[in-house]
């Protein structure tokens, strides 16, 4: 069989809204038409015809009343609110049962064969769609009302008993659906619409009744059933997981939230401040982090970087890594040395994953700024009104290898410098990685003066943060007092 996707023939786009409402409107138009033709249907009780007839008015208005309403979940798009009931006909537990497909003794999906039931004389007549709805041979001749439910799926005989009896004592309509199992074991789920026939007296004399086999209708309801159970669980799972990641995240980041003064023991202190910038798509990932913390020895860490993954895995690992890199950054672990231990830690892990990384070390007594870099972008240093990329030391990304070795690299600060850390998705959605820095360096006359820590962060988001970005960024300003 081709396949059905071709040069000329692009792939099924799903329908446009538009689409949809001129299917609703000509559906409720159909619908209207067909229920006019039904009451202008003249029935006459002793012409089967004219009873045939109007029994397929009966079942196309159905059918159209399912149809407008599958349109219109189609027009709303996702599920929202409680699933639509079950049919209360439509028994939960169906013995398993084959693919339904015409073959030499199967019936076609959707068949229509009509019955008569003479009470007075016991003959009963079927029409030959009826014997192959029921997979019973022609020969064996129609069956009775007392053994048609010898057909009917246990669960439903009862169902049925009390349609026929309703009809045959009370001459009320049928109007219901039921289960047969056929010879061959398939299972055939049928609607059946009938009504008796009164003699001169008005008497029951006969009941007639049109069938429908509407096995792949029930099959198709199901179907919409299960995956909208479906999406619902997936997308209380997503919730579940998005708050567990945002609150996983508030947990480990550090207790202060946009600015703080460190080092303050020393005789410069540490102006820092840090904005997360969320995702347009996922506002909840949790594999970027920011972290300044005071050490015992008076020192203070700074540190980004980012991991591989998403969800509650790359929140763990990320949380994970942050405690890592505070704990031996207080047993007073230098930035390179650092790095390396982390990547055997990465190396080690039963989740592999890859991450981002620049740790550094603010000592105040000598304002010197130790880094190391773990394939991560460089800091940014502005003075003096004007910006540069720090050039880096060696390193590669945690979890690429084995054994690696990280550089670090030293820097001399002076009172009024402000430090930019970011993370790669402040850049990544800006074009080019050289245009994207460009564009930090050239934030360099808004950031100089007197400017705090948090409003040169401020300035950074002002600048990246309007762009609809596919990853969330962190950014950690820190600024030399003096």
């Amino acid at each position: 069989m081709p396949s059905p996707l071709f040069a000329d023939r692009p792939a099924p786009q799903p329908p446009e809204r538009g689409t949809v409402e001129a299917l609703i409107t000509q559906t409720r138009r159909l619908r209207g038409d067909v229920d006019a033709v039904r009451q202008d249907t003249a029935v006459d009780d002793d012409d089967t015809v004219w009873r045939w007839q109007r029994a397929l008015c009966d079942l196309a208005v159905h059918q159209l009343d399912d149809l407008g309403a599958h349109l219109e979940e189609l027009k709303a798009g996702r599920p929202d609110g409680p699933a639509p009931a079950e049919p209360a006909r439509e028994q939960r537990h169906a013995p398993a049962h084959r693919p339904e497909t015409r073959d030499g003794t199967g019936s076609a999906p959707g068949g229509i064969g009509s019955a008569e039931w003479d009470l007075l004389t016991d003959e009963v007549s079927w029409s030959d769609e009826l014997y192959e709805i029921f997979g019973r041979a022609p020969e064996s001749g129609p069956l009775s009302l007392d053994e048609l439910p010898s057909f009917v799926f246990a669960d439903d005989q009862a169902l049925l008993t009390a349609m026929v009896t309703g009809c045959l004592i009370d001459g009320r309509p049928i109007d219901g659906e039921f289960r047969v199992v056929r010879p061959d074991g398939r299972v055939r789920t049928l609607h059946m619409t009938g009504e008796p026939v009164l003699d001169a007296d008005g008497c029951t004399a006969s009941m007639w009744a049109v069938l429908r086999d509407i096995s792949e209708l029930r099959r198709s309801e199901r179907a919409v059933r299960d995956s909208r159970d479906s999406l619902r669980r997936e997308e209380h799972i997503a919730q579940t997981e998005r708050r567990l990641v945002g609150e996983l995240r508030e947990a480990v980041l550090p207790s202060w939230r946009g600015s703080a003064q460190l080092a303050r023991s020393g005789p410069v202190p540490l102006d820092v401040a840090a904005r997360r910038l969320p995702s347009a798509g996922n506002p909840q990932a949790g594999r970027d982090w920011y972290d300044a913390l005071e050490l015992p020895d008076g020192d203070t860490l700074l540190t980004v970087g980012e991991l591989t993954g998403q969800g509650m895995a790359a929140a763990s690992a990320m949380a994970m890594t942050l405690g890592a890199v505070r704990g031996m950054a207080v047993a007073g672990i230098e930035p390179g040395a650092l790095l390396g231990h982390l990547n055997q830690l990465f190396d080690t892990s039963e989740r592999p994953a890859l991450g981002s990384v620049l740790c550094s070390r603010y000592h105040p007594e000598t304002r010197t700024f130790a880094w190391a870099q773990a394939g991560h972008p460089a800091p940014l240093l502005f003075r003096d009104g004007t910006g540069r990329v720090l050039t880096p030391p060696d390193g590669v990304l945690l979890g690429a290898t084995s054994g690696a070795a990280y550089e670090q690299a030293d820097v001399r600060l002076r009172p009024g410098d402000l430090l930019v850390l970011y993370t790669d998705g402040l850049t990544r959605d800006g074009g080019a990685t050289g245009t994207a820095r460009d564009r930090l360096l050239a934030l360099a006359p808004r950031l100089a003066g007197n400017l705090t820590a948090a409003e040169c962060a401020r300035t950074v988001v002002e600048e990246f943060g309007g762009t609809e970005r596919a990853d969330d960024a962190c950014v950690l300003a820190a600024r030399v007092g003096g």
